[in-house]
């Protein structure tokens, strides 16, 4: 596994091929290549490369995929006997950037490999997906649904709770034939 401990915004993040990363607002739009020039660590499965303070010569390569906002922080001041109450709201500005290669800014096989990396779990991931559904088609549990909606049509209607009786409002015409029976 290769990643690289870069700097953006006075802050480090770990940045992994193939990856999406997610910094403090870049002014870039959605679409264009981004290079993080400061690159602290880097780390290519057992050999270990740490800078000082970075390292010269190697660039992360990302692209900006989009701007969103943060989860709503709510600041509020208070001091009870000076009567002083302050209601502050902030949703921090993000870039996400997914990271297409780490290395020297004309070195470009770190990015291939990444790229081949990720097409046998794709088609694992597609081979699964039709299984499921191959299954899913010629199991019994998918005709179960129908027979319980012939159940549902044929059950009669729901009954009162227990304890409670239900009444019928008779009709005007009702209750007047009603009385003249009784009268007679």
């Amino acid at each position: 596994m290769r990643y690289a401990i870069v700097e953006s915004g006075g802050k480090q993040y770990k940045a992994v091929e193939g990856e999406t990363l997610e910094v403090d607002r870049l002014p870039v739009n959605a679409g264009d290549k981004v290079g993080l020039e400061r690159v602290l660590m880097l780390v290519d499965g057992e050999e270990v490369t740490v800078g000082m303070p970075t390292i010269g010569d190697l660039l992360v390569n990302t692209t900006v995929l989009d701007h969103f906002k943060g989860p709503k922080i709510i600041v509020f001041k208070y001091s009870p006997k000076k009567r002083i109450r302050v209601k502050n709201g902030h949703r921090q500005q993000y870039t996400r950037l997914m990271v297409d290669g780490i290395g020297k800014p004309d070195e470009t096989r770190k990015a291939a490999k990444a790229e081949k990396a990720e097409t046998p779990a794709k088609e694992k991931a597609e081979a699964k997906a039709e299984k499921k559904e191959a299954t899913a088609a010629s199991s019994p549990k998918a005709k179960k649904p129908a027979a319980k909606e012939k159940k549902a049509e044929k059950a009669p209607a729901k009954a009162s709770p227990k304890g409670k009786k239900t009444t019928t409002k008779k009709t005007t015409t009702e209750k007047a034939s009603s009385t003249k029976t009784k009268k007679k």
